[in-house]
């Protein structure tokens, strides 16, 4: 029996494939999957993203400068609805399919989706990822970065920074003309090395035009090459890390909060990212 070929890729009618469309059909045929043409963003949308990016990257900076032990995750929920509608710009989680903050803050085990509560107060030690994602004219960006409150454990430490490097190895991996799953691999060898394990629920993903598109970008080793990686695309590589078993469990009071099922913590760090002919560009930090 014949593989059967997805194709996501098409010429339109009456024009002649360019040399771009004959490279990526050329992977398609060969049964890769690829990407469609909606996922390829135009240079005016690639400035618009920029832009949101830019707001996403501001709102950060912002919660870096003033985040400390005492405040609350209400209190950070405040600073980030407050400066991102004084930018022109919406906190994309908020009222998203019933999210009810502008971001989300995740603490110690919480591994992701953390939702922002008055009651819930940082505590030196702490270690907690802050995770944003702005619309800007109706462009989105998303990035997430790792806070540790005072002085924390030198595991908890260790953890941080794997997981920032985590990040980055996943970035270098990520070649134009080359695949998903190579970010996976490398991030999934990096954090084995150091003892620990990687989330693999939840992924990382396209956006620009929307919150979430294609493709879904797995942080471990799925020994498939997943989407083909071309210029133009815009997504994100945001690992978990877990210091203990992969494993998580979603809290069934709120049906958004991520944990992990040891209750060892986690963290995550997120970029969103632009795939050039060159390799990839920063858009967030």
């Amino acid at each position: 029996m014949l593989k059967r070929i997805k194709r996501n890729w098409y010429v339109p009618k009456g024009q002649e494939p360019t040399d771009f469309d004959k490279r990526i059909l050329s992977y398609q045929n060969r049964g890769e999957l690829v990407p469609t043409r909606k996922l390829i963003k135009t240079p005016e949308q690639i400035e618009g993203i920029k832009r949101s990016c830019e707001v996403n990257t501001g709102v950060l900076d912002l919660v870096e400068k003033e985040i400390h032990a005492g405040m609350s995750t209400e209190d950070i929920d405040k600073l980030v609805y407050d400066y991102t509608v004084a930018h022109g710009a919406i906190p994309a989680p908020l009222n998203y399919e019933g999210f009810p903050k502008s971001v989300c803050t995740s603490i110690n085990e919480v591994v992701c989706h953390g939702i922002p509560s008055e009651f819930e107060v940082l505590e030196e030690g702490d270690i907690i990822n802050v995770d944003v994602s702005t619309i800007l004219d109706g462009y989105y960006s998303d990035a997430s970065r790792m806070f540790i409150i005072g002085k924390t454990s030198p595991e908890k430490e260790k953890l941080v920074r794997v997981t920032k490097e985590c990040l980055e190895i996943g970035a270098e991996a990520a070649k134009p003309w080359g695949f998903v799953g190579d970010i996976g691999k490398a991030i999934e060898k990096h954090a084995k090395k150091n003892g620990f394990s990687v989330v693999r629920d939840l992924c990382g993903h396209g956006v620009g035009l929307e919150f979430h598109e294609d493709p879904e970008v797995d942080h471990y080793n799925t020994h498939h090459n997943g989407m083909l990686l071309v210029p133009g695309m815009v997504f994100t590589i945001e690992p978990m890390i877990n210091m203990g078993d992969w494993h998580v469990f979603i809290d069934e009071e709120d049906g958004w909060t991520v944990v992990t099922e040891d209750e060892l913590p986690s963290a995550q760090w997120e970029h969103t990212f632009w795939m050039t002919e060159h390799g990839l560009e920063v858009l967030t930090y």
